[in-house]
């Protein structure tokens, strides 16, 4: 675990956040006074850029080795970033590697690969925060999934990754129905469109798109629907599914 400290706000635990929309969403908690944590593959993307974006921001950060698709290694970071910030209060649940490939060229190994990395791991995750949350009668969950999980609109060559990130949508607003009484929210964020992961809004509008916006949308767009749900402002909006897709009713333009 590696990191810079000084004092926050509430303490935030981000997976997946070496790279992609997630880092976007690190960046921005921590300019907003969070205390953000984030997990990172390891082997893959270091956590440097992301460390760096929170640092210039002059704030906590943690970053934290985990392999999603390995069970208990989720429990290990809840554990780690409860050590290092005194609890965890809102868990951004963003990790979930994706497999394009037509069903009849996949295996058993590509379902497993699925189904822990994107499912598995988020109900570890929730079984691993919720329990501190409980107690302190204060939580929020972002969950993600991918555009039209809700609905469990098909996409050709998605089959294993639709699946899982379905079954996290429905985990997710369950959820939302158990914990509510222990001022818990639990919310999930579908994006779409987003055609790169590392541009800004003002970027990404001039990216041609065929949602009913007609542009791309970006890391930002994300990020701010993360923000706006993990606030206090937002404790009576429990169990929805937000698309932050421009309208994009498809799983894909």
């Amino acid at each position: 675990m590696t990191g810079t400290n000084q004092p926050s706000a509430r303490a935030v635990l981000v997976t997946g956040a070496a790279r992609g929309l997630a880092r976007g969403i690190v960046a921005d908690l921590a300019g907003a006074g969070y205390r953000v944590a984030f997990t990172f593959k390891p082997g893959g993307t270091p956590p440097d850029e992301t460390l760096a974006a929170v640092g210039r921001r002059g704030v906590e950060a943690f970053a934290i080795a985990c392999d999603h698709s390995l069970e208990g290694e989720m429990t290990s970071a809840v554990r780690a970033v409860e050590s290092g910030f005194g609890g965890i209060d809102i868990l951004v649940h963003a990790v979930g590697p994706m497999l394009i490939r037509r069903f009849e060229r996949s295996t058993l190994d590509d379902y497993r690969a699925m189904l822990d990395a994107n499912f598995r791991s988020a109900v570890e995750a929730a079984f691993a925060v919720l329990p501190s949350m409980r107690e302190r009668r204060f939580g929020r969950l972002v969950f993600f999934g991918m555009n039209g999980s809700h609905d469990t609109l098909p996409a050709r060559g998605l089959s294993l990754y639709a699946a899982a990130k379905a079954a996290v949508v429905s985990f997710a607003r369950t959820l939302a129905l158990e914990e509510a009484k222990y001022g818990i929210t639990v919310n999930a964020i579908e994006p779409g469109d987003i055609r790169d992961k590392e541009i800004d809004r003002a970027a990404a509008r001039e990216v041609a798109a065929k949602n009913p916006t007609g542009h791309a949308g970006s890391w930002e767009d994300v990020a701010r629907a993360v923000r706006f749900l993990i606030s206090d402002e937002a404790g009576f909006i429990n169990g929805v599914v937000i698309p932050v897709s421009g309208g994009l009713r498809e799983a894909h333009e």
